[in-house]
Formats: C-alpha cells, sequence, structure tokens
C-alpha cells in the first residue's frame, strides 16, 4: 500500500512538472523529509495528493454516492497552492472559462472544448448520474469505468486547475471496487496521454448543454488502448508483492 501510494503520487504530480522522484516522495511521506533544492510548492503538490488518497479511501470504504461536496472536498486536498484570484476558487466549479493548447496535424492549436462555467453544475450532475451508474453496474468492466469517468471529467474540465489531478484520482474508484489496482500514467508517457485526450475532445467539439458526454467514441479510442497497457502494468505492481510473500513464507 506505501509503495501504490508513492507511486501513484508520483505519477499524477510529475505529469503536472512536479519535480519529486519516487525516492524522494518516500522520504517525504515516510519520514517527512525536504528536498534540497526542490520548490516548497511540489513538496506540498505530494504531501496534498497523499492526503487526497486517503480521502478516497474513506470515499470507497463508505460506500455511499458520491457528491458534489465530495469532488470539492478533494479538490482543496491535491489544489494545494494559496489562491487569492476570486475567479479560480479552490473546492468549487471554476467561474471563468479555460483552455488550453494542443497539437492537431502538426499544429499548435487552441483547445477551447471546455465546458463553459455557465454550464458546469448542470454538467457534473449529469456527470455524477453517469458515474454511479457505471460504477454500480457489474457488466461495466473496471478499464471501460475507468476511461469514461476519466475521460469525461476532463473533458467538462470543471475547476480552473487540478482537474486532471482529480480525474486520474476519481477514475480509480471503480476500478478498486471491481477489484484492480488503481490505473497509473506513466510520467514519461505524458505527451502521449495528453494528446489523446486533446485529439478526442477536438473532434467531439466544444461541450455545451445537452451534449453527449461521451462525444465522439471511436476517437477516444486511443486512450482506452493506453489505459489497458497502463491497467497491466498495475497488475505487474501486485504480481511482485504476491512473489515477495510467497518468497518469504517458504
Amino acid at each position: 500500500m506505501q509503495k501504490l501510494r508513492v507511486r501513484w503520487t508520483h505519477t499524477s504530480t510529475a505529469l503536472e512538472g512536479n519535480t519529486l522522484n519516487e525516492g524522494e516522495i518516500l522520504g517525504l511521506l515516510q519520514y517527512g523529509l525536504t528536498i534540497a533544492g526542490k520548490p516548497l510548492a511540489h513538496h506540498n503538490e505530494v504531501l496534498g495528493h497523499s492526503r487526497a488518497i486517503e480521502l478516497l479511501y474513506r470515499l470507497i470504504a463508505e460506500s455511499r454516492p458520491l457528491a458534489e461536496t465530495d469532488l470539492h472536498a478533494l479538490h482543496m486536498a491535491i489544489q494545494t497552492s494559496v489562491e487569492v484570484d476570486y475567479l479560480k476558487p479552490v473546492g468549487a466549479w471554476k467561474r471563468e472559462p479555460n483552455s488550453t493548447l494542443a497539437k492537431q496535424g502538426g499544429r499548435t492549436v487552441i483547445n477551447d472544448t471546455y465546458a463553459t462555467p455557465e454550464q458546469v453544475p448542470a454538467l457534473m450532475r449529469e456527470w455524477l448520474s453517469g458515474f454511479a451508474l457505471r460504477r454500480s453496474d457489474p457488466t461495466v468492466s473496471a478499464l471501460d469505468a475507468y476511461v469514461w469517468t476519466h475521460a469525461t471529467l476532463v473533458r467538462i474540465h470543471p475547476y480552473a486547475d487540478g482537474t486532471g489531478r482529480l480525474a486520474r484520482l476519481v477514475a480509480n474508484i471503480p476500478v478498486i471496487e471491481k477489484g484492480c489496482l488503481p490505473i497509473l500514467v506513466p510520467a514519461e508517457q505524458r505527451l502521449d496521454y495528453v494528446e489523446a485526450l486533446a485529439s478526442w475532445q477536438l473532434a467531439s467539439g466544444a461541450l455545451r448543454s445537452g451534449s453527449v458526454l461521451e462525444g465522439v467514441q471511436e476517437k477516444l479510442a486511443r486512450f482506452h488502448a493506453q489505459s489497458t497497457v497502463w491497467m497491466t502494468a498495475s497488475s505487474a505492481l501486485m504480481d511482485e508483492v504476491e512473489e515477495l510473500q510467497r518468497q518469504r513464507r517458504a
């Protein structure tokens, strides 16, 4: 569990530019060690993500529907920077439109397909309903639940910052409940990961009230294939632990 916490925290924060490696994160989480030369903000991001994992486990243990307040609590845990901008609240939906840059056909384009602030509450109510359905339906695989949850949440992009880290946490709730280890996105595959989601978002167009959250589903195949590989890698971690247990019992 400790190894999982360290790796999960490292992969998700590294995708956002955090410079602490797995060994440094272990030192910080287990022994409270600070790392010379590394920004304080990066230390706080690691601590915040670790707290968010604990909150996630509690939500799973409570076995109740995920609520808007739960998402806000997780966002407050991971978004450790002090925000003084009214338009970028922590633990609340965004108050201004946001966009990112993306690659398309060899060009850099603006991805402004995210939901507008006034549309976020209704879309998130729809998202919570869809999430609950896939979480409880035994016919929906852990992988499919992860892909839908992760992709649709980042397409809505309900927060000014931190939506990616939140999606990589929340999407693993049904994965864990369906008996699998969390799916972790390797930091070294950041570009492929970002491009897979961005190309699907651009192909699906601007998300507005009444839009289908899944967008152009065939364009989501690339992200689904990536997630399949990452899920296999997570299984390897369990194999490693089981082998150590066998050796200890021998």
